[in-house]
């Protein structure tokens, strides 16, 4: 039984790392088209300056944009990164090298290989964009390895695809697309894209908050919880300015109970003192 589990999970990352090895070579000419992500990314940097740090891991680097970000604004912080796609961390070492960064280093691999990678090694801050851990085999496990490579007090500011989108549904039944209305609430979500499949889940707040219930919760919020999601972009494009109302919205509206809403959830976890 524990062979065959393992087979499964092998096997369930083997497929999410062909995904996106074949979403590399133009993963930055999307994301550079699109500025809701570039918004996003931006509140998401954000957050993790808000915190002390000397040693950080990125879970899911993917092209290695922030490790490039954070290795320049931080120079005196050593900073690491692993993605499961050999492809996304041929790139993200190439930009590495190209900006002569001495602070920054990538590595392939899942976070079930971090006690392995960095078995001598104690982060102070651990973060994650977009939803890597959407794609993990089991949340909670995966927590509990993350908590093993971080110092006591240290935190991880982690981001999710959220299961409970309510705006996403509510647009996708205008559109009397029932399948894609209601994706997020089956056992397996297949990814943003209508043409290729990306075994993955999609998770509520409480569920997170479940996983993760060994550790302190210091912040959360909401994103795009009015304002529509990076995504729609026709609709976005059509808002132009408006779209600056929505965002000032959202950040209203996670003051409410509705913060649980929106398309994806962030959450800072700090790691307790007695915690091993």
């Amino acid at each position: 039984m524990q062979l065959n589990q393992e087979s499964m999970k092998s096997g369930l990352y083997d497929e999410v790392g062909r995904y996106y090895d074949a979403d590399a070579p133009d993963f930055d000419s999307r994301y550079w088209k699109n500025p809701v992500l570039q918004q996003l990314r931006q509140s998401f940097r954000e957050e993790v300056m808000r915190n002390r740090f000397s040693s950080v891991l990125e879970v899911g680097c993917g092209t290695g944009l922030d490790l490039v970000h954070f290795g320049t604004c931080f120079p005196e912080a050593t900073i690491h990164g692993i993605d499961i796609s050999t492809e996304m961390t041929r790139i993200s070492a190439d930009r590495i090298s190209a900006g002569g960064m001495e602070n920054v280093r990538v590595s392939t691999g899942r976070v079930e290989d971090c006690p392995f990678l960095f078995a001598d090694r104690k982060f102070d801050l651990i973060y994650v964009f977009f939803g890597a851990l959407n794609t993990v085999d089991d949340l909670a496990e995966n927590a509990r390895l993350l908590g093993g490579i971080l110092a006591p007090g240290g935190r991880m500011v982690l981001t999710f695809v959220n299961k409970w989108y309510l705006g996403g549904m509510l647009l996708e039944l205008a559109r009397l697309r029932f399948s894609r209305a209601f994706a997020r609430l089956k056992p397996v979500w297949g990814g943003y894209s209508p043409a290729r499949y990306l075994p993955s889940r999609c998770y509520s707040p409480s569920g997170i908050r479940r996983a993760f219930r060994s550790f302190n919760l210091v912040t959360r919020q909401g994103y795009s919880i009015v304002h529509p999601a990076w995504y729609f972009t026709g609709i976005n494009r059509a808002l132009g300015k408006a779209g600056r109302v929505l965002w000032k919205a959202d950040g209203w509206l996670n003051r409410t109970p509705l913060w649980r809403f929106g398309e994806y959830t962030l959450f800072t976890f700090e790691k307790p003192d007695g915690m091993v």
